[in-house]
């Protein structure tokens, strides 16, 4: 399961030598993760009417080349754990050439709202979504 989002890198999101700072790359893997949970409905409004807030515990970043003000890049997110947490891997390229950019990954887990405890186990409100999501692209 892969989403992606397409960013035309605004001018706020660079530093003094027009490359973006190393901390926005988070903001674009959060916006492509944004979308992919858009694609079987469990954003995060979802999982919390579900009963569950996913927080990132963990991230990694491989900075290959820099990304520019003004560069189109394109950021691939794609589900690659989802029984016991989810782990999401990112690939960022530049639009016009495909270069690979930047890749790396974020890990989530559930976390029972109600009483904050941490789940060792994906809950079923996800595991059906994905279910639903599996069943819909194969018909």
């Amino acid at each position: 399961m892969r989403a992606e989002v397409v960013i035309d890198v605004p001018f706020h999101d660079v530093d003094s030598m027009e490359v973006v700072w190393h901390g926005h790359y988070l903001k674009y893997f959060e916006l492509a993760r944004c979308k992919l949970l858009d694609e079987f409905d469990y954003n995060y409004q979802q999982m919390k009417a579900s009963g569950y807030a996913w927080p990132v515990v963990e991230s990694h970043i491989r900075y290959a080349h820099g990304i520019v003000f003004a560069q189109k890049i394109r950021v691939v997110a794609i589900l690659k754990e989802w029984e016991n947490r989810l782990k999401i891997e990112y690939q960022i390229y530049d639009l016009s050439s495909q270069k690979r950019l930047t890749k790396g990954y974020t890990i989530q887990v559930a976390v029972r709202i109600a009483d904050r405890e941490l789940c060792f186990v994906s809950p079923p409100a996800l595991l059906t979504r994905l279910q639903q999501w599996s069943a819909f692209q194969s018909d």
